[in-house]
């Protein structure tokens, strides 16, 4: 048992070695010119090792993407963070907080790493299903937060839960972040109050 544990801990200190160069290596020179031979050198594994502990090179950008998201130290994955998060909400304005919260601490973390899946989606179709796939995965996610508005008494108006969550992927998606605060200037505290106030319009 702790010979098993032993190499599930050294895998995994391995495999973020590996996205963390990969992090690295994305940022520095793009996704196009950087390869798996790259990463290894910069992450001092063999090749096979990156193949066995993340995958190929569109997987290793994905893994990237998930590091960025969940932030330092993790202690689970985003998704049960924020189901976590909305079930501790009391109300309606408490989740509308939880979310309009969420897009101000996850977008600075992934905004580098997601300019470079957007350069890569227009050259590379691995990098562009990549871009489509975590946007429809976002999409559906989103759902849940849209079911928590109602439970909340929220979407009185009649819109459906896909409905719901379309507009608050819409508000929160990362080019929306990427055009307000780092292309126009906005303070990242007027990003959040103006995504408050959007969602409890939305979602009221």
């Amino acid at each position: 048992m702790e010979r098993t544990t032993r190499r599930a801990v050294q895998a995994a200190a391995t495999r973020a070695a590996v996205v963390q160069a990969a992090g690295r290596l994305f940022a520095a020179d793009g996704y196009v010119r950087t390869t798996v031979d790259a990463v290894a050198a910069e992450s001092g594994v063999a090749v096979q090792t990156i193949y066995n502990s993340v995958g190929n090179k569109a997987a290793l950008l994905s893994a990237v993407l998930d590091e960025a998201a969940a932030g330092p130290g993790a202690r689970a994955s985003v998704l049960e963070l924020m189901r976590e998060r909305t079930r501790n909400a009391a109300d309606l304005p408490a989740l509308i907080a939880v979310l309009a919260d969420w897009f101000v601490e996850v977008h600075p973390r992934t905004a580098g790493i997601n300019a470079v899946i957007a350069r890569a989606a227009a050259l590379d179709d691995a990098a562009a299903r990549l871009e489509k796939e975590r946007g429809q995965q976002r999409l559906r996610r989103y759902e849940e937060a849209a079911a928590a508005a109602r439970a909340r008494g929220g979407l009185s108006s009649g819109m459906t839960d896909a409905e719901g969550a379309a507009a608050i992927w819409s508000l929160g998606h990362p080019q929306v972040y990427r055009a307000m605060v780092q292309d126009t200037g906005w303070p990242v505290p007027a990003y959040r109050d103006w995504m408050a106030a959007a969602l409890a319009a939305v979602l009221a």
